[in-house]
């Protein structure tokens, strides 16, 4: 079993060499890429094949970075902010006041309503709105029948608002009332928008294998509309001084995650523990130090040369 093992990997590592398309410039004949021997830690390569490899660099340095979890959803009104408006009386509308969209305070006057029952003349009802907010439906025209089963209007006070998304079943345990979230809206893609937290559902949807959670908006602004496509990014961990380098810069392989840091010709292959990531930057909590570069692109033509163990010579 051994002995498979061992053919086994030395033909990934074959596989990896043959892999590399060295460029047609920049290697003299014969030149050799030094490696690390044995102990596989670094490769060594002049300024030429380091540009011939188009390797690029960046610094390890401190930064704020946050661990995100990416949710999508939708703008909703909060349930208690909503209102449907209908009379206990059947009548016929005389008058309305304010149309779709238009924004009213509570008792604003909303229709005139004439009441079927029997007078000289029969008696009439004033509609009045029963909250601050907008007409989110208008349901009668000027002479219409209407009943206690007519919703008359619709409002909702949209000073806040929510985001409703739902969060997967292995992410469960890493979401919690009381989490900033920052989102994103299709309609606004220069803005960013703070929110809270303020729910994560008692039930999961067994076939979506997803549980609904809300973040809640401040609205002062009034930009935010009932149904417009939200993107949230829920802080889990927030670290405002993190070592951190740029994620394109990790790689990972056999269980471990490892960056390559340039010393001089060298390039030296580092196992790093890594903490919180935005996606574009992720924090290291070993061993690097701040100001040390590490390669960003061509990382894993560095990571085939350093599988040799051994010494590679450019082809004629």
């Amino acid at each position: 079993m051994q002995s498979i093992h061992s053919h086994m990997v030395a033909t990934v590592a074959l596989a990896l060499i043959t892999a590399v398309t060295w460029p047609a410039t920049g290697f003299a004949h014969g030149e050799e890429i030094k490696l690390g021997g044995a102990t596989r830690g670094s490769v060594s390569l002049t300024a030429a094949q380091t540009k011939a490899l188009g390797l690029e660099l960046a610094q390890a340095k401190p930064r704020p970075i946050a661990d995100l979890l990416k949710v999508n959803g939708e703008v909703k009104a909060l349930p208690d902010e909503q209102a449907d408006v209908s009379l206990r009386i059947s009548g016929r509308v005389d008058a309305v006041y304010v149309n779709l969209g238009e924004v009213v305070r509570k008792g604003d006057r909303l229709a005139l309503i004439q009441s079927r029952t029997v007078g000289n003349p029969p008696p009439t009802v004033m509609v009045r709105a029963p909250m601050n907010g907008v007409i989110d439906a208008r349901n009668i025209i000027v002479g219409q029948a209407v009943d206690p089963n007519t919703t008359l209007f619709r409002l909702s006070n949209r000073t806040r608002m929510r985001v409703v998304g739902k969060v997967y079943e292995e992410d469960l345990e890493k979401v919690h009332v009381g989490q900033k979230a920052y989102v994103e809206l299709l309609a606004y893609p220069d803005k960013t928008f703070t929110g809270t937290v303020s729910l994560v559902g008692p039930t999961l949807d067994p076939q979506t294998r997803t549980v609904v959670i809300w973040i809640v908006l401040d609205n002062k602004q009034g930009l935010l509309r009932p149904n417009l496509f939200a993107r949230a990014d829920i802080v889990l961990h927030d670290n405002q001084a993190a070592l951190a380098v740029p994620s394109a810069a990790i790689l990972e392989a056999n269980g471990e995650k490892f960056v390559f840091v340039h010393e001089a010709s060298e390039y030296r292959r580092v196992v790093v523990t890594v903490g919180a990531s935005d996606g574009e930057y992720t924090a290291i909590d070993s061993p690097l130090v701040a100001g040390e570069e590490v390669v960003i692109q061509g990382a894993r033509e560095l990571y085939t040369l350093w599988l040799t163990g051994g010494q590679l010579k450019a082809e004629d």
